[in-house]
């Protein structure tokens, strides 16, 4: 019996002297020096006693040494649970005592104690190396994910050894990417986005990784020349986009930049057009499936679109509350099957069985259509959807108007308690200078129906977002709760 993750990304780099890590301090670090390191803490985990099965919790800041943990897990069929170092330490608690972890990996272990029935810190310099490899199955755990909780509490996505790998395999085929690719890799290695995508497809065919600890926009304009692909969130690219040096010289070495984890603005795509030449390729996944869709690689890059399923992958539109299947270009609930979608949530089977169906197709919870051709557009999530005396309102529609307007840079619409209509419509801008609110709202009156139009509209100065650049509307709702019953 073999253990397929680890022999596909890991076990061929054992002897291989060519560069994977380029850090920003400008030091290199070879893929033999890495899967020696990751030696060392496959034998610290097994010198502090974890055998197959049993779960490691990580705490740190992006760095070389928290991947090699990453591939130590992978190594000894530990199951991998890395957390966001942003996390406070009630937080922390709760993913530790909910996962089981026996041991927490920490690089402030002071700060950490108590928290697991073993807290260490994130160095493995005196362990033992160990070489062998636990035996897994493709069905078996790899890691769990916590989604973000914003409603109830945290869930355990349990992905497996094949969830990770099979989608691993056909992003590489379907981005085109080889040994001769620099990716230049400036998201968190906490998720899905900047871990089993970024660093798994590299991995597997045996490129290379600028690797810097977070966007910086001098590092990431330093940087650009040596790389030829990109992966990041739609911020990372209207930074990008808000600086003179971000220019099609800067950017002539890239064979492609990828975005997901948010939408991004139409504009964004025309002025990455305009400004490189290039076209962004966008794409769909979540904590629980991976990467479920992909505008193509060769082929119509659609602008406001998520592409098409990817190979192996189902995706169907459905009724939210009969589950049948709706006609092309009626709007429903996403639901995707295919060997990238995860287990279920650990311990928590009522759960599971509400969101992954027996037939395997898992009910994302995003609203969208797909068009003639295929491509799938996502409106919003389902917990988004606005139901306002009785009318379905999909935020998105009203924040593209929005968006389209002179001076706005985002907006983001949401439905909050209204006395008489059961919700009513408000929408937060981001304007880039003053803006006459009247004049906003005889452009929406023009466009959309009564009943679509905000009743309030708030200027602000910038969205809440988390960690992966997605407009916290959860907080947003919460923070003007109030605002049409005073």
């Amino acid at each position: 019996m073999t253990n397929p993750l680890f022999d596909a990304l890991f076990a061929p780099h054992v002897t291989n002297d060519a560069p994977f890590l380029h850090l920003a301090d400008g030091s290199t670090q070879s893929y033999r020096a890495f899967m020696e390191q990751v030696a060392r803490f496959a034998g610290m985990i097994v010198e502090k006693g974890l055998g197959v099965g049993d779960r490691l919790a990580l705490r740190a800041e992006k760095s070389p040494a928290a991947l090699a943990v990453y591939a130590a897990c992978m190594q000894r069929g530990v199951i991998f649970l890395p957390l966001n170092p942003a996390y406070t330490t009630d937080e922390l608690r709760y993913f530790v005592e909910d996962s089981g972890a026996k041991l927490f990996v920490s690089d402030d272990p002071a700060a950490h104690a108590g928290l697991a029935p073993q807290v260490i810190a994130l160095n493995a310099d005196h362990a033992t190396p160990c070489t062998e490899v636990a035996a897994r199955l493709p069905d078996d755990l790899a890691a769990f994910l916590y989604t973000s909780g914003t409603t109830g509490r945290s869930k355990g996505a349990m992905l497996t050894q094949d969830n990770l790998l099979s989608n691993a395999r056909v992003l590489t085929d379907y981005w085109q990417f080889t040994q001769d690719d620099v990716l230049l890799h400036a998201l968190p290695i906490f998720h899905t986005h900047g871990l089993f995508v970024a660093t798994n497809i590299t991995l597997l065919t045996g490129g290379s990784m600028i690797f810097l600890p977070k966007f910086d926009i001098d590092q990431m304009i330093a940087h650009l020349p040596r790389a030829t692909s990109m992966m990041g969130v739609p911020t990372f690219y209207t930074r990008l986009l808000q600086d003179a040096r971000f220019d099609h010289a800067l950017t002539k070495h890239m064979r492609l930049f990828i975005s997901g984890s948010a939408p991004m603005l139409a504009e964004t795509h025309s002025r990455m057009k305009k400004r490189t030449g290039h076209r962004v390729l966008e794409r769909y996944g979540m904590t629980e499936t991976n990467m479920s869709t992909s505008n193509p690689y060769d082929g119509e890059r659609r602008a406001g679109t998520v592409g098409l399923p990817l190979p192996g992958v189902e995706l169907k539109i459905c009724d939210p509350q009969t589950g049948e299947v709706l006609p092309t270009g009626n709007i429903g609930v996403i639901e995707v099957r295919g060997p990238n979608v995860f287990k279920g949530y650990w311990q928590m089977p009522d759960k599971t069985a509400q969101e992954l169906r027996s037939d395997g197709f898992f009910i994302t919870g995003d609203l969208g259509f797909v068009d003639a051709d295929g491509y799938v557009t996502i409106v919003g999530r389902g917990k988004d959807l606005i139901i306002s005396g009785g009318f379905n309102i999909y935020p998105k529609e009203v924040e593209q108007v929005i968006d389209d307007q002179p001076g706005i840079l985002e907006s983001a619409v949401i439905g909050v308690s209204h006395a008489d209509l059961g919700e009513g419509v408000v929408a937060i801008v981001v304007a880039d200078g003053p803006l006459d609110l009247d004049d906003l709202r005889a452009v929406i009156a023009a466009k959309l129906a009564r009943f679509k139009q905000p009743r309030k509209i708030i200027l602000v100065h910038a969205l809440p977002r988390n960690t992966m650049g997605k407009v916290q509307k959860n907080v947003l709702r919460d923070t003007y709760a109030d605002v049409f019953l005073s």
